[in-house]
């Protein structure tokens, strides 16, 4: 028998169903949610826990003539089924699949393209004053979670949208806040009744007799105003947001599909402003994820009917995150300065063992990078040596602060780029393949690159003992399973290592290329040719005695890198050579000028071509253009 789902095309069907039937959609995609991110992984809790309210938005609002913007865009797998992507819903999150995230080029009913949080105001506050400019009647609503409304960002849109009073429907998706039944139960009935037609023309209607009251008008309007905020203050957070200049409404319950209904076809009508407040639940109608919110967020392959997580083979190497995780640990015991900061990533950065063991220099700031870091150079100043752990990505949000605030006080705070080079699945949001190139440019900046956990290890110490600004990153994944160092020694600032000598041409390397580069190399050294191979293991400062040496020996160079080409270490090293008047054939390996895609880590290496295979085609393709040269000379 064909499911409601199956016969939901786009909302316009969704809008025929009754409302007896909404239920049981809302369980059939619970079920496909489930059952998808089971096999592919991706964000399962946040998605579950706004089924009920992607229901009422499409039952109400006209996508895509109406914008729906989704912050972050985890919860928006629920939008997608109900918006034309059933068929293609398999293959969320997979290599020339579909996005995880709300993508404008994938479909019209993706209004704006997200994947970092907290821009969903700011983002339909531009739509809506497009909507006034152009004269054109459609609704915006943005959906912004709790955690997202922590960021400065979030208040700044508040903020404008309050002065320029458009008409705008933001949604407070908050699935932290406790409430007692009873209190619910009555802010739910508030915000229906209140949110109506006829109260809100009473309320206009009262106000305007009020005011013509002789000598004391004025002074009752004013005093029947502050009896409704008192009332609303006494049970809602609402007084803040009115403060923006936003009409509140809430807490409702999230999973009460007519409840919703009812407020946002309200709410739908009011001019201005108007910001919803609903309560949901994390993992929604799934026991396990419910049991276990933080799991459930960002969870790899599951079995669906136990919850149990697929893990990696028998005996597999630590993740490059978890030994950041003991080192940092072991080296702030060591030394009492050092102090941890996370911008709401304590488990996805493993600094959740750093929170447990050593509370009181633990800080976990919220959605808010800009703050963390601006933070930690207060510390600094303060003699403490703060670490930053940041997803590469999310350090992109607080580059002014990293050059004004640490790099031209010249302070020593170090920070710890996870997820640095190509992620996989989360796709172009989250790969952190910019960070070489947005950082050594800045002075002051020490910027490093282990090739595996033991590197990151006397990386970690090296940053430790500097009295600067100090960043190093470290892949996603699995490192190459070498025993850690009970003792680590640092290393010298700005020295590479020579891993391999040879003399037919050089590949000087960083990070994950290294070990591709060495494999290249002795399958080069089967074929006749001697590649040397280099570790540079530091983008700023690079080792210039030795690389220059090196160059000046072989016939080419090749640089290898994860990281965007344009700025990268590759450039460093055209600079190098420039301006020391070395003429060598040199060729950059890397991401070209583009956004990469979603799918496997080695899938997307594989497409471009960041292995030995890709390291061998390059060396060959090299070797051919110079034996041509000299054939020509």
């Amino acid at each position: 028998m064909a499911t409601l789902l199956s016969q939901i095309k786009s909302p316009a069907e969704l809008k025929g169903l009754s409302k007896n039937q909404l239920p049981q959609l809302a369980e059939e995609l619970r079920e496909q949610i489930v059952s998808t991110v089971a096999t592919n992984g991706g964000h399962l809790g946040s998605s579950l826990g706004v089924v009920e309210l992607t229901i009422a938005l499409h039952r109400i609002f006209d996508s895509p003539k109406d914008q729906i913007i989704w912050d972050v865009g985890h919860q928006a797998y629920a939008h997608k089924l109900l918006t034309g992507r059933q068929t293609e819903f398999g293959t969320l999150r997979q290599f020339n699949g579909i996005s995880g995230f709300p993508k404008r080029s994938e479909s019209e009913h993706d209004a704006f393209g997200v994947g970092h949080s907290s821009t969903s105001i700011s983002a339909a506050l531009g739509m809506a004053a497009a909507a006034d400019i152009l004269k054109e009647d459609n609704k915006v609503v943005a959906v912004i979670g709790d955690g997202s409304l922590t960021a400065g960002m979030a208040f700044e849109g508040l903020n404008q949208a309050g002065h320029l009073k458009q008409k705008l429907v933001v949604i407070l998706n908050d699935n932290e806040m406790s409430i007692s039944p009873n209190v619910g139960a009555l802010s739910s009935f508030l915000s229906r009744k209140m949110t109506s037609d006829t109260f809100i023309r009473f309320k206009k209607e009262t106000e305007h007799l009020l005011s013509y009251v002789p000598g004391i008008g004025r002074d009752l309007v004013n005093l029947a105003r502050r009896a409704e905020e008192s009332l609303k203050s006494f049970m809602t957070p609402g007084m803040l947001f009115e403060g923006f200049g936003f009409d509140y409404f809430g807490p409702l319950d999230g999973h009460n599909i007519d409840e919703l209904i009812e407020t946002l076809h309200n709410v739908a009508q009011i001019k201005g402003p108007v910001l919803l407040h609903v309560l949901t639940k994390k993992g929604k109608g799934y026991l396990p994820a419910e049991q276990n919110p933080p799991k459930f967020h960002g969870v790899g392959p599951f079995d669906a009917e136990t919850g149990i997580v697929k893990g990696g083979k028998p005996g597999s190497a630590a993740s490059y995150t978890s030994v950041f995780s003991e080192t940092l640990v072991g080296l702030a015991e060591e030394d009492e300065r050092i102090v941890a900061i996370t911008a709401a990533m304590t488990e996805g950065t493993g600094l959740k063992k750093f929170s447990e063991v050593l509370p009181e220099r633990f800080y976990d700031v919220g959605i808010a990078e800009q703050h963390a870091v601006t933070f930690a150079a207060g510390l600094a100043c303060r003699g403490m040596h703060p670490v930053v752990a940041i997803y590469s990505t999310f350090m992109q949000r607080a580059y002014d602060q990293v050059i004004h605030d640490v790099c031209l006080q010249n302070l020593p705070v170090t920070f710890a780029l996870d997820r640095g080079g190509l992620v996989g699945a989360d796709g172009p949001t989250h790969h952190g393949v910019f960070d070489l190139s947005f950082l050594r440019h800045i002075p002051n900046m020490v910027f490093a690159v282990p090739r595996n956990e033991i590197e990151l290890q006397r990386i970690m110490k090296t940053a430790s003992q500097f009295e600067g600004p100090f960043a190093y990153r470290y892949p996603r994944g699995s490192g190459l399973g070498l025993p850690l160092l009970e003792t680590i020694e640092p290393f010298d600032i700005g020295k590479g290592e020579l891993l391999r000598d040879g003399n037919d041409g050089l590949i000087i390397a960083l990070g994950t290329m290294v070990d591709e580069a060495l494999i290249a190399a002795e399958q080069l050294n089967k074929q006749g040719l001697s590649i040397a191979v280099m570790d540079a293991r530091f983008v700023k400062p690079l080792d210039d005695e030795l690389i220059l040496s090196l160059a000046e020996r072989v016939p080419f160079v090749i640089t290898a890198e994860e990281n965007s080409l344009q700025g990268g270490f590759g450039s460093a090293l055209l600079e190098l050579f420039a301006d020391n008047g070395v003429s060598v054939s040199l060729k950059r390996v890397g991401i070209p000028d583009q956004f990469v895609g979603q799918g496997t880590q080695a899938e997307l290496r594989e497409q471009l071509g960041l292995s030995a295979e890709g390291l061998i085609a390059v060396v060959m393709q090299t070797q051919s253009f110079q034996g041509q040269k000299a054939s020509a000379g």
